[in-house]
């Protein structure tokens, strides 16, 4: 008999010291009822501190930071809590609320997700139905951008021009390679149709000089030698 009044102290006494250590989620709920958010927050941050795996502390953190304004940081604690949540009921009020935030972010599509995540913890609750339907309606109102698709014909073509872009290089190269060893190498010029006809006419006024010496010459070689004439008797 002792004994078991004993346990029935020691167990007493565990659940006094956990009431205890839970007094600042009751603080802050009574905070948050009387538009303290602020205030509620602060309480449900060491009771998350306190109790990390309580799927409630970090629901009523998320429900009093979106209260504020803070729906990014809003978002992250209805996640924390989905995480940590046990129960259905738990579960369907933090996928219902994550779902609010993401409608406030014009997400729709995670919005859909979010409140179709609820009604599976909690197909009766009317107001997660109709925020789903609403969800719904804006997604088909507001479509997510398409990612632009490449077509397949003009990634051929820049395969291929790109391709052809070296061997374009490669003819340039050349190009600059032949004109480097033609300044390296004498040239040698090509007579036109003028430069011939000059030098033809050159040849031609050269004979027609030595033409008109050679008869000078033969000319003084008839007088130093002039002819007997014959007495034709």
């Amino acid at each position: 008999m002792k004994k078991i009044i004993t346990l029935l102290l020691i167990l007493i006494s565990f659940a006094t010291k956990a009431q205890e250590k839970d007094k600042f989620l009751p603080k802050g709920n009574e905070e948050f009822a009387e538009k303290k958010y602020a205030d509620a927050e602060a309480n449900y941050r060491i009771s998350q501190s306190k109790f990390k795996k309580k799927a409630v502390s970090s629901y009523n953190l998320g429900t009093s930071i979106y209260k504020q304004n803070q729906h990014s940081e809003a978002k992250y604690q209805f996640a924390k809590a989905i995480q940590d949540a046990k129960t259905k009921p738990e579960k369907h009020k933090a996928f219902h609320n994550l779902g609010n935030v993401l409608m406030k972010e014009k997400e729709y599509q995670g919005a859909v997700e979010a409140y179709k995540n609820a009604l599976r913890n909690n197909p009766n609750d009317e107001e997660t139905r109709y925020n789903y339907a609403l969800a719904k309606k804006m997604l088909k109102d507001n479509p997510p951008p398409e990612k632009p698709k490449e077509n397949k014909k003009d990634q051929e073509k820049e395969k291929k021009e790109e391709k052809k872009e070296p061997e374009k290089d490669n003819d340039k190269n050349k190009d600059k390679n032949k004109d480097k060893d033609k300044g390296n190498q004498p040239q040698q010029p090509k007579p036109s149709g003028a430069s011939k006809q000059r030098i033809d006419n050159l040849l031609d006024a050269v004979n027609n000089e030595e033409k008109k010496v050679q008869e000078k010459v033969n000319a003084q070689k008839a007088l130093a030698n002039p002819k007997k004439l014959e007495k034709d008797w």
